[in-house]
């Protein structure tokens, strides 16, 4: 049941103290929650019109939730619209593109462009939403050889603030297609997109876990090989001390380790070849390297499939030198005053591309590295350690920093201010998609997510 002058929708709507309320709500971060007057659990892209006229109308904010995986500006007394139940997937195989509905993950179409020799611009997790990803950049597993995701939408069905449903394409409209690649949720709600998919089947790629005392080797090891390996080359290396539980295996519990993952599009005897200076920095405590099905890329960074509480900073470095290294390693290793994960993303290659079809929002091409730090969190007590431990980090990077990349801080509520939104974007690209802004959503109903103030004439 829902607010009595709330129009009908194919799908569920729910108010506080339904039952299904909250479960319509969950995501896979719980450390938010929105906590709206109204949730519309979308069947339909009519059902999302008939949300955002409702909210328009009522003066009230839009938020949009698929997985959860990213939420970082919880919606108080607005509208959510749910898009779980749009699932749709279609393979156009001559084109090589992928027709995808709001609420599919990507191990979904990770498996259908599979039967077709086929693979999309993924990400480390096969449950992340793939049009939410897809519309923050979306830095994927063979990032370095194809680009971001954001980089292979072609075209996009969407919502806008004025209650229209419309196509958008390069000959449609431009300027939108630009806006949506790297900063889509500010101008509607996207219903589904069109996007390209590469042809790969298999890669060689996989895990290298070490013990932690390793760390700093493998880290200078890992920062030198990165500019010496090709494009279809990617690579991420990440620090954690995992807690002494007895759901995590023996190798791995109370124990500091380092871990390199890497993704290869090439053949497995060239793979070995690159990859052998970085098993030659020790015996590794687990080598999960091998060639495997691209259905099986999920194990490159094994990601927790599990939801929980988290928050994460990040910044995008112009490159890492030695008091970089010693910086970030300090930042989130055994020392910190709560648990850390730290990755550092190989960047460069064809991220650092802009696309010729009409080009992209997406910011600080020129970076080099992506340093993440995320950390668990329980409570407001951990989540104040926590700032304090990303302060110290961006502390430390200083004037190596460039930006950030929006799409990898999660979390973060007061946080989230038009400044740090603006350092996910070159200077005047933000003010190019504030302009668009004014004219799309001059009444900012889009305003749950990392918001572009919209600037009117």
């Amino acid at each position: 049941m829902a607010s009595k002058d709330f129009p009908a929708v194919e799908g569920s709507t729910y108010v506080p103290g339904d039952e299904g309320y909250d479960a319509e709500l969950a995501g896979f971060n719980t450390a938010y929650a929105h906590r709206p007057s109204v949730v519309v659990a979308a069947r339909t892209a009519e059902d999302v019109r008939a949300a955002v006229t409702y909210a328009r109308e009522h003066r009230l904010s839009v938020a949009v939730q698929a997985t959860g995986h990213g939420l970082s500006v919880a919606n108080e007394g607005g509208v959510v619209i749910s898009t779980r139940e749009l699932d749709g997937v279609r393979i156009d195989v001559k084109a090589r593109t992928a027709w995808i509905e709001a609420g599919v993950q990507w191990g979904r179409v990770i498996e259908e462009a599979a039967r077709f020799g086929l693979a999309p611009l993924s990400g480390s997790f096969p449950g992340v939403g793939a049009v939410s990803y897809t519309l923050g950049g979306g830095i994927g597993i063979l990032a370095r050889e194809f680009g971001y995701a954001a980089d292979h939408l072609k075209a996009a069905e969407l919502v806008t603030a004025d209650g229209e449903l419309r196509t958008v394409d390069a000959a449609s409209d431009p300027e939108l297609l630009w806006a949506l690649r790297g900063a889509g949720h500010n101008f509607g709600v996207v219903t589904a997109i069109e996007i390209g998919l590469v042809p790969v089947e298999r890669v060689y790629g996989g895990q290298l876990v070490f013990d932690g005392e390793h760390a700093e080797q493998l880290m200078r090891t890992w920062a030198a090989w990165t500019r010496t390996v090709p494009e279809t080359v990617s690579s991420g290396i990440g620090f954690v001390v995992y807690p002494d539980i007895p759901v995590l295996p023996d190798v791995l519990r109370g124990r500091y380790v380092a871990t390199v993952s890497v993704a290869f599009n090439g053949p497995a005897e060239e793979g070995e070849r690159l990859v052998a200076p970085l098993r030659a920095v020790a015996t590794p405590l687990k080598d999960g390297i091998r060639e495997m099905p691209y259905t099986d890329s999920a194990e490159i960074y094994s990601d927790p499939p599990f939801p929980h509480a988290y928050t994460s900073t990040n910044a995008l470095l112009s490159g890492i030198d030695e008091d970089a290294l010693a910086s970030v390693l300090k930042a989130g290793g055994p020392d910190a005053d709560i648990m850390c994960v730290l990755g550092v993303r190989h960047l460069g290659g064809a991220l650092a591309r802009t696309p010729e079809d009409g080009g992209s929002a997406l910011g600080h091409r020129d970076a080099a590295y992506l340093v993440q730090l995320i950390t668990p969190i329980e409570g407001n007590d951990s989540l104040a350690v926590a700032r304090s431990v990303q302060d110290d980090l961006h502390t430390t990077l200083g004037a190596r920093t460039l930006g950030s990349a929006l799409a990898f801080t999660f979390a973060d509520g007061e946080r989230a201010t038009e400044a740090q939104t603006r350092s996910g974007y070159e200077a005047a690209d933000y003010e190019r998609l504030a302009r668009l802004k004014g004219r799309l959503d001059p009444g900012n109903l889009f305003r749950n997510n990392r918001n572009i103030v919209p600037v009117t004439d």
